[in-house]
């Protein structure tokens, strides 16, 4: 059964993480790049949001969180709170830590 849950984690924080890719690969190019919060601090507030759950839905929201938090890890590290990605199309990248 634990192995189970494991999965179940495991299979949320992926899908969190496709999303962030998505919004950061699509979605910034369809609505021609606005300045807005990154996606590491949506990913960052659902983190302890979900702990006030503390029962399966709270982590699943956390686990999503993480991998929301991940897809966007490096504009948490280079301090990035607002603005434009100012990226290219023929720069980006989906499947990477970007």
């Amino acid at each position: 059964m634990a192995i189970l849950i494991i999965i179940n984690l495991l299979v949320v924080a992926f899908l969190g993480y496709v999303i962030g890719r998505f919004g950061d690969y699509y979605l910034n190019f369809w609505i021609n790049d606005p300045p807005a919060p990154h996606h590491w601090i949506y990913g960052l507030v659902l983190i302890p949001a979900g702990s006030f759950y503390l029962e399966s839905l709270g982590v699943l929201i956390m686990s999503f969180g993480f991998g929301l938090f991940i897809s966007d890890l490096k504009d948490f590290l280079d301090f990035k709170f607002w603005g434009k990605d100012g990226k290219t199309k023929e720069v980006r990248r989906f499947w990477h830590i970007d």
